[in-house]
């Protein structure tokens, strides 16, 4: 990763969080020692499996799915998983000593942050919904700089995902972010890889792609950005004949995000749509607008952000679900488009 300035004693805090990736997962390289061949361990890569960690999280049926891959050989390949990294219980003790690896990254704005509780966690799907203009694009931008930036300073020395469905990504906005942050702009844009998606197969192609890169870098990556989430699904899966099948998909896309960002330690951020609920007025809801993706979403993301419009360059930040965070609000201005938040 380029060098980002770094004040003295980082470096400890950053061998500190390279340790702690043992935690997370080991190298699904390892079951070879224990009869499993290279070939086989090469096809589960193919299929974004790439930690041992990831054999638990994937259904035997699935794994049958992949082609070359026998019953016998999934039965030797969850058999060697446990006996490498165990997939049942633990006490809330052990639990909260890896929930205490959790990383914060902060949304560039003290008022928001403070509304989630540090900013945007690791191990953790964020969703941000609204209409169009209340600065949901503009946050994964400042996330995917200050992702790099050390702990002291909202950040968490990682690199950047940017997962682009919309054409919403602008490398000029990067480089306004990081003059805000006093760091080199060529550097913060070389710390952040970027891709176009242009149908919901080939978003979940580039989902699988990153998990194999997370496992040969471990450690590197931080942050996920998915802008937006739903996008490609409603253009590829249009009426009710088809919605069905669009969800199943969009679930188990959602899933593999929560075992990607569980798996290594990641945050992801996604960005939503929002749409009319006719039966709101019947309901007497004062906001008639819902963001897509029905259950299936709500259930995925641990935290849900609202944001709206409000008088003249105001936007409002709402936190809409959250699990440890009570229902709050907060206010910013958005001083530049093109610059940065200002709350």
């Amino acid at each position: 990763m380029s060098e980002i300035e770094q004040v003295p004693d980082q470096e400890a805090e950053i061998q500190e969080f390279e340790d702690e990736d043992e935690l997370f997962y080991t190298e699904i390289d390892e079951i070879q020692n224990h009869g499993i061949g290279a070939a086989d361990i090469s096809k589960l890569k193919s299929a974004g499996i790439c930690t041992v960690r990831a054999i638990h999280m994937t259904t035997r049926k699935n794994l049958c799915k992949i082609k070359g891959l026998s019953e016998a050989k999934v039965d030797k390949l969850k058999e060697t998983a446990t006996k490498l990294q165990s997939a049942s219980f633990m006490t809330a003790t052990e639990f909260s000593l890896i929930r205490s690896k959790v990383m914060y990254i902060s949304t560039g704005s003290k008022s928001l942050d403070a509304l989630m509780g540090g900013g945007i966690p690791t191990m953790s799907i964020t969703e941000a919904f609204g209409e169009f203009r209340t600065g949901k694009t503009q946050i994964a931008h400042t996330l995917s700089v200050v992702a790099q930036l050390p702990p002291v300073m909202g950040g968490t020395n990682g690199k950047a995902a940017f997962i682009d469905t919309e054409g919403t990504f602008r490398p000029e906005r990067i480089k306004s972010i990081a003059a805000r942050f006093g760091i080199d702009h060529e550097a913060a844009l070389e710390n952040i890889i970027f891709a176009r998606a242009y149908t919901s197969e080939h978003q979940m192609e580039l989902i699988i792609e990153l998990a194999a890169r997370f496992a040969e870098e471990r450690g590197v990556y931080r942050l996920l950005v998915i802008d937006s989430i739903i996008a490609l699904f409603r253009t590829d899966y249009a009426g009710r004949g088809e919605l069905a099948e669009r969800q199943q998909k969009l679930n188990i896309m959602l899933s593999r995000l929560i075992k990607i960002s569980e798996e290594f330690n990641v945050a992801v951020y996604i960005t939503n749509q929002i749409q009319a609920d006719p039966g709101s007025n019947m309901m007497f809801v004062s906001d008639p607008r819902k963001p897509i993706g029905g259950h299936v979403l709500a259930h995925a993301s641990t935290v849900r952000l609202y944001l709206r419009k409000g008088r003249g360059d105001e936007r409002v930040a709402k936190v809409y679900d959250s699990p440890d965070m009570p229902e709050a609000e907060a206010r910013k201005y958005i001083k530049d488009k093109y610059h940065h938040l200002q709350l």
